[in-house]
């Protein structure tokens, strides 16, 4: 048998430290890596985690028909929760990272691995204290937020479980924020890992060099137990050399305030690209196809927008708009929030939290759909799967929950390209 045969056999664990909707986990596990509990604040996100366990599970015991009864709306939530073990859905810790959390964090992630070990961590903080437009928006440039102090805890749990890797993932800003006596925030996150034993690499990755159609940048951290000399794997890259139109070809043209939380009938699809990255399969019903009702200003503003880019790709700066559609009064930042998702291009704009306030779908050269991205679309943008069903605390699905969670993942096809790397150095 061969070494790479002998780790997949193996399932090294991975535990996921504010997980989001976990689109970092996603990654890992495609890789062959199986998690041994997520920590995650938001309960919205939370669900969201369940319901990718419940579907992990039932789908390795070929039971997916009760996941597909789920996305068609045949049975609840619920019922779908009541077909998992326990354990499987008691593995996603609802809980803020913190003193006062942190030994009944520990207490139950102790009770989940059992007598395996951790052999990686993996996970980043909330970004907005060290991001560029976070700090440009608060008064005090987001110094004394106690969001960038996190990292002090993520050091707590390496001290306590000595995984072989850890992976930290942030926004591009890590690497020039600073505290109150001018130090990098990044500076001290190394002290504090080199004192919890472990040698770091950083670098900063472009999702479009890892099959993603979205120009998003990454600070990546990868920490090794200090023993040997660490370099930092190299990831395989890959340049579909497709259009940002190819990822949206199968989904049925809808308007503003059309499409639906539940399955779509998808159009006829000849590409590759959807099948090669694992976002598209013939099984799963597509969901989340459905766009926010816009007002008639928002529809006016996103034809300009348009009109804009078809006139020499020249993209819609807010405070060129007539006065009449200006209505912000914040004219300093977020300038281009009606933003125009390319089509005719190889990368889209980063996808963010609140692209539920903006964004504008558009397939050149047809300029038919004049409406708000969904979510459906948003989420293949970030290379989730089809299959991923984004949850809300309530149960009822929530478009604003749905963007908020997908806009602040890490994209899936990148973090499958950095746990494929670490497994060439296991």
């Amino acid at each position: 048998m061969s070494r790479s045969n002998r780790i997949q056999e193996k399932h090294p664990c991975y535990l996921d430290l504010f997980a989001g909707a976990g689109g970092l986990s996603e990654g890992f596990y495609r890789a062959g890596f199986r998690p041994v509990a997520h920590v995650e604040l938001a309960p919205s996100a939370c669900y969201t985690l369940r319901t990718r366990a419940a579907m992990h599970w039932l789908f390795e015991r070929k039971k997916e028909h009760i996941y597909i009864s789920y996305l068609n709306g045949t049975i609840s939530r619920d019922e779908l929760y009541g077909y998992i073990p326990h354990k499987i859905l008691s593995s996603i810790i609802n809980a803020e990272i913190g003193k006062k959390e942190l030994p009944s964090i520990f207490s139950k992630i102790d009770e989940l691995a059992e007598q395996k070990s951790i052999d990686i961590i993996i996970g980043g903080p909330p970004c907005q204290a060290y991001s560029l437009i976070g700090r440009s928006r608060d008064s005090n440039k987001m110094i004394g937020d106690k969001r960038n102090y996190l990292y002090q805890y993520y050091s707590l749990f390496l001290d306590r479980y000595r995984p072989k890797f850890f992976v930290f993932e942030n926004v591009t800003g890590l690497l020039s924020a600073k505290d109150r006596k001018g130090k990098k925030y990044i500076d001290s996150m190394k002290e504090s890992f080199y004192e919890s034993g472990y040698e770091i690499e950083t670098k900063l990755l472009s999702a479009k060099e890892y099959g993603v159609l979205q120009n998003r940048k990454r600070i990546i951290i990868i920490g090794k137990r200090r023993k040997n000399n660490f370099v930092f794997p190299e990831l395989l890259n890959w340049n579909p050399e497709i259009f940002v139109n190819e990822i949206f070809k199968d989904l049925p043209s809808i308007q503003s305030g059309s499409g639906s939380t539940s399955p779509c009938k998808p159009l006829v699809y000849r590409g590759k690209y959807l099948y090669k990255s694992k976002i598209k399969n013939d099984i799963i019903p597509i969901t989340w196809h459905i766009s926010r009702p816009n007002t008639e200003q928002d529809l006016e503003i996103y034809r300009i927008a348009v009109r804009n880019w078809n006139n020499g790709h020249q993209r819609l700066h807010y405070n060129d708009l007539p006065d009449r559609l200006k209505t912000h009064k914040n004219r300093q930042s977020f300038t281009d929030r009606f933003k125009v998702v390319e089509g005719d291009l190889m990368h889209a704009h980063t996808i963010v939290a609140h692209i539920s306030k903006d964004g504008h779908y558009y397939i050149h050269p047809d300029i038919k759909q004049n409406r708000s991205i969904t979510p459906r679309e948003a989420a293949r943008l970030q290379s989730f799967p089809d299959d991923y069903y984004f949850e809300s605390e309530s149960g009822t699905p929530s478009r604003t929950s749905a963007f908020h969670q997908i806009g602040n993942a890490v994209p899936v096809l990148l973090s499958e390209s950095i746990a494929n790397g670490l497994l060439s150095k296991w």
